[in-house]
């Protein structure tokens, strides 16, 4: 299969070169109303226009693995979350540890397994430049959202946060200087109903503000097996606030306040394999053979502990708020950006992960986060052949968290870790280009990082049935100063066609392993991890209808961040620890065409293909330990990564004239390939086995006119698929994807 698509791709690029001058393609901006684009009345493509390198181009002149999604292209391909995402752009996974708040993003396999709060990821995510420092605060709410960019492939040199994997940048809608707004209001199936709104335009000759909302209810799809109380209702709020002060000719300010408040249900996991609960001597829970059961119970005494209501059942009662001042100066021939960011979190998260009433595994999640961040960043605004961006980043970022497992059934008690984390980065970055010609470009960039992460207080104890102290008052220091940095190429064959090659090295920070311990051992500091990359693609317009993008890569891994486990003898089986394979490699290619053959006709496809293997690492086999009861290492030398090989989707839309009025056919679909769990720690058991999702809309409006109804489907072929795969203790338990919804949504913008 790789060499299939390595030829494939070898193909499309003498495709690119044989195809000559194509017609030369027009750019476009985002409307005013800083809403949807217009559904295309002809087959000309059009520009897409990106800030990616921190200034707008048309994103089929740079030499980045690029993919971009518009407002509209997010609903339709229901992208309510960053998570969703994989089901829309190449190459791209995103696993809910445990099925719960906290996301474990890979990209071109650069990926972080920790269910854990404390560390951060090698997907950079961002909202209007201000990046996100732990995983956990990228679970909000999207919404008035312009469009999202995915980059693939290291990034560092023109971004705060230095990233291994790639990025991922969400760009709100824009204060107006007309009056715009807007409402869209959507019910389905379990009663979920969801409403957005803004408001937009001047409140004098130099201030323009935006004001925008959105609310989520309902779409309880889960039931109790015992009980058949229903879950997964959800109850978000989100808030957020701009305006942009034209303070004079040459300076402007741009003011973001934004909050949000999460009370839904947790989503409850299912049990794919029977359950002999309290270690084989209790009774057996079956196999669910619904995805939509689960079950739950917590016992009073838990529940007095961590301060919940008797009747509570798993559930999220997060909130996060923040506020970020961006100050642009004109001064000629460069600019001067200055970003300041505070952000907070609250996160209050309760999980049954082991799936019944009997107290195995109960968790509780207790975390404060608080992230200061300040850029400043100098960029030429000349037309001449250099082109440069330079920047000073600092962030301060504190965790305080304490989180509680009701281990009661099985050993025999509740346990508590808590600790605080304290993190320190200072990067100074540049990138510059140099245009020797019409056709050739050569692009430098350079980033040099100090980060000091603190281990504060670790402490791990029993609390009942006596107070049982494992590991207190532990502390931990890990410096990462690793420098990273980019060598790119560009040929601009013709207006229409682009060729790059790039070098690129990437970093992620180290950290530490903060999960319930009695052994020393698993708090040891990991080290961070190195990404040299190596990377050829292609950009083109094959005609003003045709537009293909490709790009073939190879990923040399030093020190890989990789989920491994030591023995622990409390429990007496493995417990996870994270450490570093000191050598691992990737390859892999990928392919994304947009074509519209006939007046509103649009057809989008995107094919992604990667492998890779550990080439030298010795670590804990978990499997092995078990069933000796004892620590037994393995050489996994030869070993694959883990995860999906494949990914395949796209989609078909098509707009019928009716008059004054215009009906809108869209279907969007997605395959995601088997996903292989670690042998380090698992067995085929808890392969993830592939799937295909489908989505369709059928949209009816005026041809010029302010509203639009949609009839909506999400899953239509009802697919049972499997979000994640794993076990604490002894259940085996999986988070399902959700089954086939369908409803109807109305919009009013003006």
């Amino acid at each position: 299969m790789g060499n299939t698509f390595y030829r494939l791709a070898v193909g499309a690029i003498s495709l690119v070169t044989a195809a000559g001058m194509a017609h030369a393609q027009t750019s476009a901006s985002q409307n005013d109303n800083g809403g949807e684009p217009a559904v295309p009345a002809t087959k000309q493509l059009k520009a897409v226009v990106v800030t990616a390198q921190r200034r707008e181009e048309e994103a089929q002149k740079i030499g980045i693995a690029l993919s971009v999604l518009q407002g509209k292209e997010l609903k339709d391909h229901n992208v309510q979350k960053v998570n969703d995402l994989q089901n829309a752009t190449p190459s791209l996974e995103v696993e809910p540890a445990f099925g719960g708040g906290q996301p474990e993003f890979r990209l071109r396999g650069v990926g972080f397994s920790d269910y854990a709060s404390n560390n951060s990821s090698p997907v950079g995510v961002s909202v209007d430049g201000v990046a996100y420092a732990f995983p956990i605060q990228t679970q909000g709410q999207l919404f008035d959202l312009a469009r999202v960019e995915v980059l693939r492939g290291p990034q560092g040199t023109l971004y705060g946060r230095n990233t291994t994997g790639g990025a991922i940048n969400f760009i709100t809608n824009a204060p107006t200087k007309n009056l715009h707004a807007g409402v869209t209001a959507s019910y389905g199936k379990y009663g979920e109903l969801s409403t957005e709104a803004f408001v937009s335009g001047s409140l004098s000759s130099t201030v323009r503000g935006r004001l925008s909302v959105a609310n989520d209810q309902g779409g309880a799809w889960q039931y109790n097996r015992v009980t058949d109380q229903s879950l997964g209702t959800k109850r978000q709020y989100a808030l957020r606030g701009q305006l942009d002060w034209d303070a004079s000719s040459i300076l402007n300010f741009h003011l973001n306040v934004h909050g949000a408040r999460d009370k839904s249900d947790e989503q409850g996991l299912y049990l794919f394999a029977p359950f002999a609960t309290a270690g084989g001597a209790g009774p057996t829970v079956p196999a669910d053979t619904s995805s939509r059961a689960t079950g739950w119970g917590f016992r009073p005494q838990f529940l007095q502990l961590i301060g919940q209501s008797a009747d509570a059942k798993p559930h999220r009662d997060n909130s996060s708020g923040g506020v970020d001042v961006t100050a642009n100066l004109d001064l000629d021939s460069v600019a001067l950006t200055s970003i300041t960011a505070w952000n907070r979190m609250l996160r209050r998260e309760l999980s049954d992960w082991d799936a019944t009433q009997y107290a195995e595994s109960d968790e509780y999640f207790h975390s404060n986060i608080d992230v200061f961040s300040q850029e400043l960043r100098l960029s030429s605004q000349d037309q001449g052949p250099w082109n440069w961006v330079t920047g000073l980043y600092y962030s301060h970022d504190t965790l305080d968290e304490r989180f509680y497992s009701d281990f009661t059934n099985v050993l025999g008690g509740i346990a508590r870790t808590s600790y605080r984390q304290t993190d320190d980065t200072v990067g100074l970055f540049g990138q510059a280009s140099y245009q020797f010609n019409e056709q050739w470009k050569l692009t430098l960039g350079a980033r040099e990082e100090h980060e000091s992460r603190d281990l504060i207080n670790l402490s791990t104890a029993f609390l009942t049935p006596v107070y049982t102290p494992f590991i207190t008052n532990q502390n931990r220091s890990q410096v990462t100063n690793e420098p990273s940095g980019k060598a790119e190429l560009d040929f601009q064959q013709n207006a229409d066609t682009l060729y790059y090659g790039s070098i690129s090295r990437g970093v992620k920070s180290g950290g530490f392993t903060a999960y319930n311990t009695t052994n020393p051992a698993q708090l040891a500091a990991f080290k961070p991890e190195v990404l040299n990359a190596y990377e050829l693609g292609f950009k083109s317009d094959l005609s003003s209808s045709l537009r293909l993008n490709g790009s073939i890569f190879h990923y040399d891994y030093r020190n890989q961040q990789v989920l491994s486990t030591v023995y622990d003898p409390v429990s007496g089986g493995p417990i996870g620890r994270i450490t570093n394979a000191p050598k691992s490699k990737i390859d892999g290619a990928e392919l994304e065409a947009l074509w519209r053959p006939l007046d509103n006709l649009e057809i989008t496809q995107y094919l992604g293909y990667k492998k890779g293997k550990y080439l030298k690492f010795d670590t804990v086999d978990a499997q092995a330990s078990i069933a000796a009861g004892h620590e037994v290492t393995k050489n996994f030398a030869g070993q694959p990564l883990s995860f999906p090989k494949l990914s395949y989707g796209g989609s078909v839309a098509y707009t019928w004239p009716l008059g004054s009025y215009q009906l809108r056919a869209e279907t969007n679909y997605s395959y995601h390939d088997t996903y292989t769990a670690t042998p380090l720690i698992f067995t085929p058991t808890y392969d993830i086995a592939s799937y295909w999702l489908a989505n369709a809309n059928l949209t009816f409006k005026p041809a010029a006119g302010p509203w639009s109804v949609s009839l909506w489907g999400r899953n239509i072929f009802n697919r049972h698929y499997d979000l994640t795969r794993n076990f604490f203790i002894n259940a085996q338990v999986a988070a399902a994807g959700e089954p086939v919804t369908y409803g109807v949504s109305f919009s009013y913008a003006y």
